[in-house]
């Protein structure tokens, strides 16, 4: 079981990211979800996206963040717009097969190893 995650970046505040995180085949019927941790804080939630597509989105990633998977090429992206400072953090892609709680990182039985993200003003 395996989830790679890529496309993090330092850019300036307003700038675009896409985030990828491609997963092995084991893992095709689960929702995939990014979640991102900042130094001295604990892991948040930022989006999730089900096997069937639907989505789930942490307050502040509304309407700045998009999130969407290509089961054909076991990715998931997540599109990151009007980026701010304080997005700032290591970003990690994680799965699980099944959760009524999607915002909760307990949930989630696998990881990949993080992207970091830098955001300046």
């Amino acid at each position: 079981v395996q989830l790679q995650a890529s496309g993090g970046g330092s850019v300036q505040a307003g700038e675009s990211l896409k985030l990828s995180c491609v997963w092995s085949r084991s893992l095709d019927y689960h929702a995939i979800a990014w979640f991102r941790q900042a130094p001295g804080k604990e892991r948040e939630f930022v989006a999730a996206i089900t096997y069937r597509g639907g989505t789930y989105y942490e307050d502040f990633a509304k309407g700045r963040f998009t999130i969407s998977r290509d089961n054909a090429k076991n990715t998931v992206y997540l599109q990151m717009n009007v980026l701010k400072p304080e997005d700032t953090a290591v970003y990690y892609c994680g799965a699980v097969k099944i959760t009524p709680d999607y915002w909760s990182a307990l949930e989630y039985d696998y990881w990949g190893q993080g992207t970091q993200v830098t955001v300046s003003s």
